[in-house]
């Protein structure tokens, strides 16, 4: 790479996308990934993919407005989605939340600004963010779990995110952990997001507010999982609902379980752990997750890696996915 291509490149922006949850999110990044502008709109999950295409690429263009830049200023986008994705092709395999299905959406991003996009795994993304700009940094090998209404995951091994021949992987929150457990939403038993997942965590402490056990969180929430967020369990704690926190030190138990069995595998030196529970509870769920973690793998593996709370919070997907459209276009 030329000198003049290095100055070039120091002075292009990039656009980082988050395409999860019931809010889509653009923003527009320096080279140094601060924030320059940004867009959120609300995902219209039933509208299907040309609609939903459309919506992006507004929703881009406000995000540019915004900051107040060009299209010819951008160097590349980055898109994190709720999917499996085929990462070579920029192909959604199987978005069920948005009801796409073989979703092209990196052709139709590039015909649309006339640059290079990339099409990744919101979970990947927002690790990679950790790895390049957050709580993993300079680490070798980073898992990330990010325990929501399901359990994400994902892994980078020396800058690159791991990933099979046709897509996707790290979907951690489908190791079974609990043989005959419960019935995933995925048609099997025992996966770890039916033991740790919010909404699993949410059920049982519904179940200990109904018994008497939570009388904090059941005047402040009642028994409707939809009530019982992340900032409603903290409450819950801080409040003296002492179930509640054993509910949890559990749910952290069952993550530390799966942490071991990675552990075996690939040896990672830090594991991170994200998303909104775990922002609203960092310590209790690190600790948690750690203890039973060291206590499972061998003993020459207990001292090799580190638990750690994430630390970019709702830009962790826009930045990570931002970093990998960087990474991919400065690659060549």
């Amino acid at each position: 790479m030329s000198s003049q291509d290095k100055r070039t490149a120091s002075e292009r922006l990039w656009i980082g996308f988050d395409l999860g949850g019931t809010k889509m999110m653009a923003t527009v990044l320096d080279s140094a990934f601060e924030v320059k502008g940004r867009k959120r709109k609300r995902t219209k999950s039933e509208s299907g993919a040309a609609v939903g295409i459309d919506r992006i690429v507004q929703t881009i263009q406000q995000a540019m407005e915004a900051a107040g830049v060009t299209q010819d200023q951008i160097g590349g986008i980055g898109v994190g989605c709720p999917s499996p994705v085929d990462l070579e092709r920029g192909i959604v395999l199987d978005a069920v939340n948005l009801g796409w299905k073989d979703v092209n959406l990196r052709e139709q991003l590039e015909s649309a600004f006339s640059c290079p996009a990339v099409v990744l795994n919101d979970v990947d993304a927002g690790v990679f963010g950790e790895n390049q700009l957050g709580a993993a940094r300079k680490s070798r090998c980073v898992l990330g779990i990010f325990p929501g209404t399901g359990i994400g995951g994902g892994c980078v091994y020396e800058k690159q995110i791991i990933h099979g021949k046709s897509g996707s992987c790290m979907e951690i929150g489908h190791v079974q952990v609990r043989p005959n457990g419960n019935l995933c939403g995925c048609g099997r038993h025992g996966c770890l997001e039916t033991e740790a997942s919010r909404l699993a965590i949410s059920a049982d402490v519904a179940k200990a507010a109904f018994r008497g056990e939570a009388p904090h969180l059941l005047a402040a929430a009642g028994t409707d999982l939809k009530n019982i967020r992340s900032g409603v369990l903290a409450d819950a704690i801080a409040n003296g609902d002492t179930v509640v926190e054993q509910i949890i030190r559990r749910a952290g138990a069952w993550i530390g379980i799966a942490v071991a069995n990675v552990v075996h595998l690939l040896s990672p030196d830090t594991v991170v752990l994200g998303g909104g529970l775990v922002e609203a509870m960092p310590d209790l769920l690190v600790q948690s997750v750690s203890e039973t973690a060291r206590a499972r793998v061998m003993p020459s593996y207990a001292d090799t890696f580190n638990v750690v709370a994430a630390e970019l919070g709702d830009y962790a997907t826009v930045k990570g996915a931002a970093a990998w459209a960087r990474q991919v276009v400065e690659k060549g």
